[in-house]
């Protein structure tokens, strides 16, 4: 999405407004974000796992890695693609791996823990959080387009659709845990 120079999603948003008043690379900011981002669990009663932390150090290291490897310079129907694919594959991730039950990114538990703490859809907190992140971001100077939009209206929906396809289900296991114990409809 940052190569489609399109808008990029919120969270870029945000860390692109943070790298203008650092020292500090795209992808450092990522992580550091992240590790921020789990203190707001605490209300939550979150709990990091091994997949919370994994996700920290996987997500700031391919950022960085494919900022390097994809060009600058490309047509406007790659920029369309990467855009669309972008917000695609990345609601229908985040299903995957907070499905598999791990242990959510540090975003994602915040989304899942919201839910679950107020009884909204996970498409619903999810779309609240990045328009929060949008609009700090924007404040610190971030670059915004319609890409950013799109991203922020449309990734709560995909995720939602796609937890019932991945969501690991264990009767044993508790349902409060950090995982959507259920897909809230909207209220």
């Amino acid at each position: 999405m940052v190569r489609a120079s399109l808008g990029v999603n919120p969270w870029s948003v945000l860390y692109e407004g943070l790298e203008r008043h650092t020292s500090l690379s795209f992808g450092t900011i990522s992580a550091v974000v992240g590790v921020a981002v789990l203190l707001l669990w605490i209300p939550l009663r979150q709990r990091p796992r091994f997949g919370t932390f994994a996700n920290i150090v996987v997500l700031a290291c391919s950022s960085d890695l494919g900022l390097s490897l994809i060009p600058q310079q490309l047509g406007l129907p790659v920029r369309w693609a990467l855009l669309a694919g972008g917000v695609l594959l990345n609601g229908f991730s985040v299903a995957v791996y907070v499905g598999a039950r791990f242990g959510p990114g540090p975003r994602d538990g915040l989304m899942t823990g919201g839910s679950a703490a107020t009884g909204r859809s996970i498409r619903f907190v999810r779309t609240l959080m990045e328009i929060a992140v949008l609009a700090l971001g924007w404040l610190l100077g971030g670059t915004v387009g319609a890409g950013t939009v799109l991203y922020a209206l449309a990734v709560g929906p995909i995720t939602q659709f796609f937890v019932p396809w991945f969501a690991y289900r264990d009767r044993r296991a508790q349902v409060a845990d950090d995982t959507p114990s259920a897909v809230h409809s909207d209220r």
